[in-house]
């Protein structure tokens, strides 16, 4: 029955017509029948658990009543802030539903409490901190509706961003800085996103504290896993102090892991095969490209050379088929490894293909600082194979080493030099498409204002997925998920943007070989001593008590408001409801605000851009997720290019995360997302002309009614 429930949940939390007067009157009922059997008598010796029990009860019940007016009000209105009426999609639906979510779990736990309260069976310790931990998550979750509140008063009426109100931007960062989060990363951990990826999601905060305990040094520790496993308070306490305070560096090596061999071995066996799979690297050359208006007409295209002057470029060419070029002794001198691959010409199976007519270019994801095209592999290959095209994936200089504007820089060269050459690719680049996924996303768009303010050729269209098109910590409903989503912490995305625009602290430095896999290199050689290490820690922290004992009192004190937590509040100038109080953390984080005015910048913030400046761009098919902190960078670019006339799609889909690409074959809503950004660049290859205005794309099968899409 509970596996039902849990089911039928999603189902209604999915329905655009929820009635969520429902979710608050069953809320009512069931804490009410959970205090008459609370209060009851019992002859089992629960004790002050039972008190625990009781006193969670009723501040649930006390929250519920507190916030149904509440979320009335946000029903009311969130429909104007959708992208339009077939594509219902925004911050403020985003957080009424992960706050009907969370109440969902609370209903159902509550009745599982009712119903066997009196068995001997009955696991009270077990169900109290359950209890309590979605309580806590109830309570943050109150505060964040507070401060949407704010934003949908002080806001514009439509606009999802404060982007003149400063003060709003600061409280939020402050409101942020001080408010408890590990009750989000421990027992509630994925409560809001599809059953199907938790697993994956309590794999990866797991693999992060345990990565993290020796700030980063003992790479893969899986042997001192095994306690935040078991203790999923412990968790969540080492998951937020790790996502408050630990530095770039740390985020870079542990996103950099998927680079391994190891990890990449298993992708390339769970992806489809290919044919050719090459990295290139292009050596600092100028290049001549016609003009759009007139084709006699040349100009010349850089090498890239902020920075450090000019330097090379590296891509990765993938392909499905061998094709004609791609086995080429032009391309070879190209190659980027020592001695050059074996050609798959030799194999005498294996039957050479002509030009195709498109080509796919991408730039990958990694919030600017991280990956390479590598990490992205699993579902380029199975692209590649679906669209029968050859793919060429940019591995651009990464940030803080590389700031803004190197790795535009090198995309564009790449998208240059590929117009060129790209009968060496195996096409004739009749169609050209860009695709990439959230910092990629934002390249993609970048990449193609720089073409039109060159005036050269710009892609017959852009794909991209979740992209950031507002590189700022600027208040908006959607950025509130920050506060609870594992994947993208505000303290995260705050460091991302400002060692892009070149605040962070790091040497500007030229990248040596594959970038980040040079410290991903010297992680993999120290992987034996590191287990070991781990492994003495492991067995260490069941020898030592004083360490043990130590953990449960920092586990409580976290989530208790502290006086100094206070004091941060009452500067925050956040004016809660009286007799309310979000609950604090003991361990402040320290975020800085992304005040460089570099990315205010148009070819940083594209969002930001003016009109002249985005007009003249290819269609653009955005596929976002309704539970990603960047959903509202979506809405609102989506809503500035048709406002423009402008060709432009937006897809919203639900119950996934940021990053949903590279979890594709993890459950079947990813594959199912992943289908619809490839539908999008096959309506784009098919296209019959470049259109001025964008027709509605190929319906979808059945399979992606999930998505809500709308074509302008």
């Amino acid at each position: 029955r509970s596996r039902e429930f849990t089911s039928l949940s999603f189902s209604l939390l999915s329905a655009a017509d929820m009635d969520y007067r429902g979710v608050f009157a069953t809320l009512e009922r069931v804490c009410e029948d959970n205090i008459s059997v609370l209060c009851g008598p019992s002859d089992l010796p629960y004790g002050s658990t039972a008190n625990r029990l009781l006193t969670c009860i009723r501040q649930i019940q006390e929250h519920g009543r507190a916030l149904e007016p509440v979320v009335g009000c946000f029903t009311a209105v969130y429909h104007h802030y959708d992208f339009d009426e077939q594509t219902p999609g925004n911050g403020y639906r985003t957080l009424v539903k992960v706050l009907l979510s969370c109440l969902f779990h609370i209903i159902q736990k509550a009745r599982y409490v009712a119903s066997n309260y009196n068995s001997a069976f009955f696991r009270a310790e077990h169900n109290a901190a359950e209890m309590e931990a979605y309580c806590s998550a109830l309570c943050q979750l109150r505060a964040l509706l507070h401060l949407a509140q704010r934003l949908i008063n002080d806001n514009d009426f439509g606009q999802l961003y404060s982007l003149k109100d400063e003060d709003l931007s600061r409280r939020f960062v402050q409101e942020y800085s001080s408010m408890h989060k590990a009750c989000f990363y421990g027992r509630c951990l994925g409560f809001q996103f599809s059953p199907t990826l938790r697993p994956f999601l309590q794999t990866v905060v797991i693999s992060m504290v345990s990565y993290g305990e020796t700030f980063g040094t003992a790479a893969l520790s899986l042997l001192t896993s095994g306690k935040y496993v078991m203790d999923p308070e412990l968790r969540g306490a080492e998951f937020e102090r790790i996502t408050q305070n630990l530095d770039l560096q740390f985020w870079k090596s542990f996103w950099n892991l998927t680079e391994s061999g190891l990890l990449t071995g298993f992708s390339r066996m769970a992806s489809s095969p290919v044919q050719v799979n090459l990295t290139l690297t292009l050596p600092p050359v100028t290049l001549r490209l016609p003009l759009a208006a007139d084709p006699n007409l040349t100009i010349t295209i850089s090498p890239p050379i902020a920075h450090w002057g000019p330097g090379p470029v590296h891509m990765r060419l993938i392909s499905w088929e061998l094709r004609e070029g791609q086995d080429s002794e032009e391309l070879q001198a190209f190659y980027r490894s020592d001695p050059p691959p074996i050609s798959v010409s030799s194999l005498p199976w294996v039957q050479k293909q002509p030009l195709s007519r498109w080509l796919l270019i991408h730039f990958h994801g990694g919030g600017f600082v991280a990956q390479t095209s590598r990490s992205h592999e699993n579902y380029l290959r199975s692209w590649s194979k679906e669209l029968n095209v050859p793919i060429l994936s940019v591995d651009y200089s990464l940030s803080p080493e590389a700031p803004f504007p190197r790795a535009l820089e090198e995309c564009f060269y790449a998208y240059c030099w590929a117009l060129n050459h790209c009968h060496l690719l195996g096409s004739t680049a009749e169609r050209v498409c860009l695709a990439g996924d959230s910092a990629g996303g934002n390249l993609c768009i970048t990449v193609s204002m720089k073409a039109i303010s060159a005036g050269i050729r710009v892609p017959d269209g852009i794909m991209a997925a979740y992209p950031a098109t507002l590189l700022t910590t600027d208040a908006s409903p959607s950025r509130l998920l920050t506060s609870i989503d594992p994947l993208l912490p505000l303290g995260v995305l705050a460091k991302c943007l400002n060692a892009y625009a070149g605040a962070e602290s790091g040497s500007v430095q030229p990248a040596v070989g594959g970038g980040g896999l040079s410290s991903l290199g010297r992680d993999t050689a120290m992987l034996l001593s590191d287990l070991t290490q781990g492994a003495s820690s492991w067995i260490q922290s069941f020898l030592d008590p004083t360490r043990t004992s130590d953990q449960p009192q920092r586990r409580i004190g976290a989530g208790r408001t502290s006086a100094v937590a206070s004091a941060t509040n009452s500067e925050c100038h956040v004016d809660f409801p009286e007799g309310f109080e979000p609950l604090r953390s003991e361990c402040l984080a320290f975020v800085r605000p992304t005040s460089c005015p570099i990315i205010r910048n148009p070819f940083v913030s594209p969002l930001l851009a003016p009109n002249n400046m985005l007009r003249g761009l290819p269609p653009v098919h955005i596929v976002a997720s309704a539970l990603d902190a960047l959903l509202d960078d979506s809405v609102m670019f989506a809503k500035k290019l048709r406002d423009m006339n402008q060709p432009v799609s937006l897809t919203v889909m639900e119950d996934l995360p940021h990053g949903f690409l590279s979890l594709s074959q993890l459950a079947k809503e990813t594959e199912v997302a992943t289908e619809i950004c490839v539908a999008r660049i096959r309506a784009i290859f098919q296209q019959e002309n470049p259109p001025c205005a964008l027709q509605k794309p190929p319906k979808l099968d059945q399979r992606c009614n999930r998505g809500r899409h709308t074509a302008l």
